[in-house]
């Protein structure tokens, strides 16, 4: 595989039912990313965005074909493997927060390092609240916080433990224009800033215009 892919599907197939009632998710998907891009991915609701984003960041398996991803074929691997590789290379963003009602910003940003007996690097953490201009927020719960800055800590959160690859699932879809803009505009700084690579899903066409490359998916098939 070329070094600077970082994702890449063959004849990828998620289909539910049989017979005459066989729906395809993914159609025979074949998909290259390559390192540091930003991909957004567009299509009607119902098409397979949200099952190839789940199923890249194995939260879904395929029914066929093969998803290599940081030099790694994930679509053989058992659940401890996959649960290792995400840990390891996925930053996960979607459109509701998940944000932990008892925990302040700070707690919720560190919770997935928590979760795996790691100490998070406090100057990473304090890089981060900077970046998402939560750094005067830390001590504050969920319910103190809008929409837009909810958002911020789920993608905060989403970044701790330094992903190669974010995936965000309509992360603006809750979110009015501005916070929508300053979203998108902390997403494209951070990949960047930490040589990331974004597949974000959106129906938002002003925010698709702004990705590396624009991919539609209609009925399960995948096209530029």
């Amino acid at each position: 595989m070329d070094n600077n892919i970082i994702i890449k599907t063959e004849k990828l197939v998620k289909q539910y039912g049989e017979g005459e009632n066989m729906i395809y998710a993914l159609n025979n998907v074949d998909l290259e990313v390559h390192s540091g891009e930003f991909v957004a991915v567009t299509g009607e609701s119902g098409s397979g965005k949200t099952t190839l984003l789940n199923c890249l960041g194995s939260l879904d398996t395929p029914t066929s074909g093969r998803i290599i991803s940081c030099d790694k074929e994930i679509t053989n691997l058992d659940d401890k493997g996959l649960s290792a590789y995400r840990r390891k290379n996925i930053g996960f963003i979607f459109q509701s927060y998940n944000l932990i009602p008892v925990l302040n910003v700070e707690e919720n940003i560190v919770l997935p390092l928590n979760l795996d007996n790691t100490n998070p690097d406090m100057e990473f953490l304090n890089e981060l609240l900077e970046l998402t201009g939560l750094d005067k927020k830390r001590q504050n719960f969920p319910h103190e916080l809008s929409g837009g800055q909810q958002q911020r800590v789920a993608f905060a959160r989403a970044l701790i433990h330094k992903p190669k690859i974010i995936l965000a699932d309509e992360p603006t879809g809750n979110l009015d224009s501005k916070n929508s803009r300053e979203i998108i505009s902390i997403l494209k700084s951070s990949i960047k800033k930490y040589a990331q690579t974004l597949v974000l899903i959106t129906h938002d066409g002003s925010i698709a215009s702004q990705a590396d490359r624009i991919l539609r998916i209609s009925d399960g098939v995948l096209s530029e």
